[in-house]
Order: structure tokens, then C-alpha cells, then sequence
């Protein structure tokens, strides 16, 4: 994980992109203490829940007798 300052990130931000794009992670740093302040990391995308991935396939019947108050729904 490379590290680079604020000023420095900022006149290679096309650089640091490629290097994003190729898997790497960057901190910015920002002061004369070099404080951590952010981290560059590559955008990965979100899989499909299982609940989205069982979509269609299944469907749930509740009897006519089931009853539920509001606070057990939010579960109070």
C-alpha cells in the first residue's frame, strides 16, 4: 500500500488511478504529521444477495389465522 501526501495525490491523480485500475490501494496523507486521512482503493462490484438470487422461486402462504402485532414486525 503506497502512501502519498495531499499535494502529491493531487498532481498524479491520473497516475494514481491507473494504479487503483491495476489493483493497488493509496493513503493520503495531509500535514507536516502525515496524517492518515483517506484510502484509494479499487471499486469492486456488490454480488447478488441470495434473497435477489432466489427471487421467483418460492413463495411463502401465511393461514388466515396468522396474526402480528406491529412491534413484533419491527421487533420490539
Amino acid at each position: 500500500m503506497n502512501s502519498m501526501s495531499v499535494g502529491e495525490f493531487k498532481s498524479n491523480f491520473s497516475q494514481v488511478l491507473k494504479d487503483v485500475e491495476k489493483g493497488e490501494e493509496i493513503v493520503v496523507t495531509f500535514g507536516k504529521n502525515h496524517k492518515k486521512i483517506a484510502i484509494i482503493k479499487p471499486f469492486k462490484e456488490k454480488k447478488k444477495s441470495l434473497i435477489g438470487a432466489l427471487k421467483g422461486k418460492g413463495e411463502v402462504v401465511f393461514g388466515e389465522d396468522f396474526e402480528m402485532t406491529m412491534e413484533e414486525l419491527i421487533g420490539l
